[in-house]
């Protein structure tokens, strides 16, 4: 069958001009009603469920994910891409959102100073880069920054972990007080929490990357005491004032594609649901190393890996880190699979 791709150049001859230079495709031959139905392609909504879960799971993932796949694997323009993905994910994230908010995962405060910032920063990310015209060179920068910030961000989880880890052994020593139980209290910082919603909106506003993994770093850094799902609830719900801000202004002065947006959302939408579901749902160490797999994936692509090569470091990631981890645990002298307990002797027992 012809014409199957959303964008075949076969088909279709140039027409007017966008604000930033793109031309919108016009048909060569009259539009019939059987034509007159949007092009759906079935493997971009395959490909947009799993980022969906990984989105729902996470917090993070659609930009960093979902933009590189429609750019590599679809032959999609790049501001297209951002432009649909942004309009797909305005409709996404609440999905999500309302999942966590149900189960109070999310930490209000932090969304209201968040936003505070995150909305106009997206719109304003939105028309500099209108001004800079397509800025290949200037995203190119923040592309590479975010993928070195994103690898960073990935260890520090791995070290985190592992830190905590020493803390229960101590703990179980008798070398170190109780550890804090119960909902942790966090102390929300109004002006750096404004500040990262402004520059996070931004790079948003700019490349459609940052409304989870750009945000969520920065969380983890100012408010280390939140917990994962915490984490993860709170910034998907101060995403959603923030995507939507730059969607409107992708619709606006982008180059919105409304047949790649339908595609995504009949995938994505069911999968972030099954992902926020998960993930409220899921052990906090679950959704840590959900966490690093994803940063590190957003962060190869981010840094211009190829396909093979991040293809090899993902699978030896599956394959290994988890027998690394476990060797580690029975190293501390606790079970190698964290669900399963050893019995603990009584002090006055012989």
């Amino acid at each position: 069958m012809t014409c199957k791709r959303l964008h075949p150049p076969a088909c279709v001859t140039p027409g007017p001009l966008l604000p930033f230079g793109s031309v919108v495709p016009r048909l060569e031959r009259p539009i019939t009603s059987a034509q007159s139905a949007m092009t759906f392609d079935p493997l971009l909504a395959v490909a947009s469920f799993g980022i969906g879960i990984v989105v729902g799971l996470t917090g993070m993932g659609g930009g960093a994910l979902m933009t590189p796949v429609l750019v590599l694997f679809f032959q999609v323009p790049p501001l297209a891409a951002v432009s649909s993905d942004l309009v797909a994910s305005a409709v996404m994230k609440p999905v999500g959102s309302l999942v966590h908010l149900r189960r109070g995962t999310v930490h209000l405060g932090l969304v209201r100073w968040l936003c505070l910032g995150s909305v106009p920063g997206a719109f304003c990310g939105v028309l500099i880069a209108r001004a800079m015209g397509r800025g290949e060179a200037v995203q190119h920068v923040i592309r590479l920054a975010l993928g070195v910030a994103l690898l960073l961000a990935a260890i520090g989880l791995i070290v985190r972990a592992y830190l905590r880890l020493l803390e229960h052994a101590r703990v179980r020593d008798g070398r170190a007080g109780p550890l804090p139980q119960g909902r942790p209290s966090v102390q929300v910082k109004p002006v750096p929490t404004v500040i990262i919603g402004l520059l996070g909106g931004v790079v948003v506003g700019m490349t459609s990357v940052g409304s989870g993994s750009l945000i969520i770093i920065a969380l983890m850094a100012l408010h280390p005491r939140l917990t994962a799902s915490e984490l993860v609830g709170t910034d998907l719900v101060q995403a959603v004032p923030l995507v939507a801000s730059a969607a409107l202004g992708h619709i606006l002065f982008g180059d919105f594609h409304l047949d790649i947006t339908t595609s995504l959302l009949v995938g994505c939408i069911p999968g972030v649901w099954i992902g926020a579901h998960l993930s409220a749902r899921a052990p906090g160490g679950l959704v840590r190393r959900a966490l690093a797999f994803v940063l590190l994936a957003s962060g190869l692509k981010l840094l211009n890996l190829s396909n093979q090569a991040t293809g090899i470091v993902l699978g030896l990631t599956l394959l290994f880190a988890p027998v690394l981890w476990m060797f580690v645990r029975r190293h501390y002298g606790f079970p190698a699979l964290a669900g399963r307990r050893r019995p603990v002797r009584s002090p006055s027992a012989p």
